[in-house]
């Protein structure tokens, strides 16, 4: 149903293995901070390859040689996914006052969006992730330039290290990006009180207008 009424509309992308009702809560904990937003948070379209849960794309003996190319073979669903949603919610013209947040694979998801310039929407949160994006990376402009982002990612982090973000940082600023992170000592593979209030106020910032 389209929702002509939300000035603003936030996505939640979950990670590999878990479902959209993981990250629903935090569009409650948001609700205040972002007045007159929408909150959408959707099952990845696959069944997880171990079973329980669902998937961007499979990781099933994944390389960082091979991870690229499962980012492509995810595209299709994720677009779909996304697509959907934006229609359904009525920003389709409106991609400025959309923003994706991610978790791990979710987070992958969401760089990969804004990277190759499928969906310059108005902001990108990522928790906890990567850019493995394949070469070359072709972002678009929104109405106010590139998208900004934020990336908040633990040090204590066995399933992605936190160098990925810093690593992350600097590739999507040599884009054009600006980029913002939070790096939280000791955080393992996890979203923080302290991550969820530096994404709140940042995403307050980017809806102010």
């Amino acid at each position: 149903m389209t929702d002509t009424a939300s000035r603003n509309l936030v996505i939640l992308l979950h990670g590999v293995g878990s479902n959209g009702a993981d990250l629903a809560p935090l569009g409650d904990a948001w609700a205040q901070a972002l007045p007159g937003t929408v909150f959408a948070s959707p099952n990845a379209p696959e069944r997880s390859s171990f079973g329980q849960g669902y998937q961007w794309f499979s990781v099933a003996g994944v390389t960082p040689e091979s991870r690229a190319q499962r980012i492509v073979a995810g595209r299709a669903g994720f677009d779909t996914v996304i697509a959907s949603i934006i229609a359904d919610k009525g920003f389709a013209d409106r991609l400025d006052r959309v923003a994706l947040v991610g978790f791990s694979q979710g987070t992958i998801m969401s760089l990969d969006a804004v990277a190759s310039g499928r969906f310059p929407v108005g902001a990108v949160v990522g928790f906890s992730g990567r850019l493995a994006s394949p070469k070359p990376l072709t972002p678009k402009d929104t109405a106010k330039g590139k998208t900004p982002i934020l990336l908040v990612h633990g040090t204590g982090d066995p399933v992605i290290p936190s160098f990925e973000t810093e690593e992350a940082e600097a590739e999507l600023k040599n884009l054009g990006f600006p980029v913002e992170t939070q790096i939280e000592a000791g955080l393992g593979h996890t979203i923080s009180p302290a991550g969820v209030m530096r994404a709140a106020e940042f995403l307050s910032k980017i809806f102010k207008d």
